[in-house]
Parts: structure tokens; sequence; C-alpha cells
């Protein structure tokens, strides 16, 4: 499984919500981004459902300070 379908199959969360933001993101912009942009979103695909939805919703900051400054 390459990198880039790798990824798809981590946006495929439990929420719609997260399914939908995730997956703009890996088409739109993800593969023009910078090494490290590319890192931090592998890093917040790490994160749990209710987590990740906060940070992109901007209700909550990341724990890790690498991952809120994406």
């Amino acid at each position: 499984m390459n990198d880039l379908a790798r990824l798809k199959w981590q946006c495929r969360r439990g929420m719609l919500e997260l399914d939908l933001l995730l997956m703009a993101y890996l088409e739109g912009r993800y593969l023009v981004a910078d090494q490290a942009e590319k890192d931090h979103f592998s890093e917040l695909l790490k994160l749990e459902d209710d987590e990740l939805l906060a940070v992109m919703l901007s209700n909550q900051t990341a724990t890790d300070e690498e991952i809120s400054t994406t």
C-alpha cells in the first residue's frame, strides 16, 4: 500500500464530518504541501476522532505544539 492510499484509509473515520474535512484536505492540498506540513497531517491523523474534530473546528488546541501550528 503506497503512502497516499494509506492516508486515504486513515482519513476514513467514525464521523462523516471528519471524513469530509480530511478528504478535502488530502485531495486539495496534501500533494502540494511541503514535507513539514505532510508530517503534521500524519500526526493529526493519530488523534482520536473527538479530539481531532475539536482541533479541526478550532474548539481546542492540539496537545502537541507541532500539530497546533498546522
